[in-house]
């Protein structure tokens, strides 16, 4: 272990009206290092993740995270992008810094602020994370992309759908209890199965409530090497952070496999010398349903194609034996691109912490976090210990 979660800071995520994207990062930066008792002067290193891809008109954005403090002046600040996995993207390149001892503090910050974007420019924006050559012109933008690898994964191995409606109503019932979810209403699984004037087909098999939100909102986490870290008032150590990066287009891949995910779950459970057994709960990337269903079989939790068994049975409920996006979600979180990963790490944080409230699992001593960019083409995996 040579890095930790030393503090973190999380806005709501939703339609933020008065809110900037400065703003955003300026707040959760801020609220990040009072959380960690770090003094802005002690910070060795920044990096920011901003995925843009044309929501906001300010395209040079590392420098933005100076304004929470004169005393971050002159720090080195670094923008860093990976698609919906940009999040984890800062998250890691920080421990990275730490690893090689080129810092011993570093301030991640994720933000992104979409609803201002009108729709048809969001599912242009959103399509720069695909293929554009090949992958551009499926109806239905990015929602189109998935509803297509539903439905193939429908066709080798059956309908599925009542299996989405269930990882549907399970975030959505996991999402009341978050205080920063854009949605925290119990839809439950009749209204996801069902199609209706409210729950319209979007793309292929996919309805309404299989498609993560467009959403505002900044999410920060305050990294240290170990040493410093025990020092502080919590730890949450990585015992592992593996990313692995796949070809971009799907035609090179079997794009039911999600095989960047499985290798980087299997390097990672390899590295910090567990099991997935062994975890206590996993947050993942379900910007639509079908996502983590495939995600089930790729972290190894079922065989492939049969991801389904896993919310049939109970499996990753939260009071099952493996609580998978016990803080609803992208499904009820919403899903500001560059802010995803690092609100993942932080709820799992908080998790580990005992701090999570309504949304703590029962002893959570290990948690997973898998974050993922475009259509499993970038693929981080972290696992995360309190170790004080």
């Amino acid at each position: 272990m040579t890095a930790a979660i030393v503090g973190w800071a999380h806005t709501p995520f939703g339609k933020l009206t008065g809110e900037t994207v400065e703003s955003l990062i300026v707040r959760v930066a801020g609220e990040a290092l009072g959380d960690a008792g770090i003094a802005p002067k002690d910070v060795d290193e920044i990096v920011l993740g901003h995925f843009n891809a044309g929501f906001s008109a300010q395209d040079f954005t590392a420098s933005l995270v100076l304004q929470a403090s004169p005393d971050l002046r002159f720090k080195r600040a670094t923008r860093v992008e990976n698609a919906c996995a940009t999040g984890s993207a800062a998250v890691h390149q920080g421990i990275k810094s730490i690893e090689a001892r080129a810092a011993r503090i570093v301030l991640a910050v994720g933000v992104e602020q979409m609803t201002t974007t009108p729709g048809a420019d969001v599912g242009r924006n959103l399509l720069k994370a695909s293929y554009v050559r090949e992958e551009a012109d499926i109806d239905g933008g990015f929602a189109g992309i998935f509803g297509k690898i539903a439905g193939l994964y429908f066709q080798k191995w059956g309908d599925q759908s009542d299996a989405l409606a269930m990882i549907a109503a399970k975030n959505h019932k996991n999402g009341v209890g978050n205080p920063y979810a854009q949605m925290r209403k119990d839809l439950g699984y009749d209204f996801c199965r069902t199609e209706s004037e409210k729950n319209p087909f979007v793309a292929g098999p996919l309805k309404r409530t299989d498609c993560s939100l467009v959403s505002d909102g900044a999410a920060a986490v305050v990294l240290a090497d170990i040493e410093t870290a025990l020092k502080l008032g919590k730890a949450v150590a990585f015992r592992a952070a593996e990313h692995v990066q796949d070809f971009l287009p799907m035609s090179k891949r079997d794009i039911l496999k999600f095989e960047g995910c499985a290798l980087a779950w299997q390097r990672a459970l390899a590295k910090s010398g567990l099991s997935l057994g062994d975890l206590s709960f996993v947050e993942t990337h379900d910007c639509f349903t079908v996502a983590e269903l495939i995600e089930y079989e790729a972290m190894g939790l079922t065989p492939q194609g049969q991801g389904a068994r896993a919310i049939l049975e109970g499996w990753t409920q939260k009071d099952g034996k493996l609580p998978v996006n016990p803080s609803g979600g992208l499904k009820a979180k919403g899903h500001p691109i560059g802010a995803t990963g690092v609100s993942m790490h932080a709820l799992a944080a908080m998790q580990l912490t005992g701090t999570a409230g309504d949304l703590q699992v029962n002893n959570a001593r290990l948690g997973g976090v898998f974050n993922m960019g475009g259509t499993a083409v970038a693929n981080y995996v972290s696992i995360l210990e309190r170790i004080k």
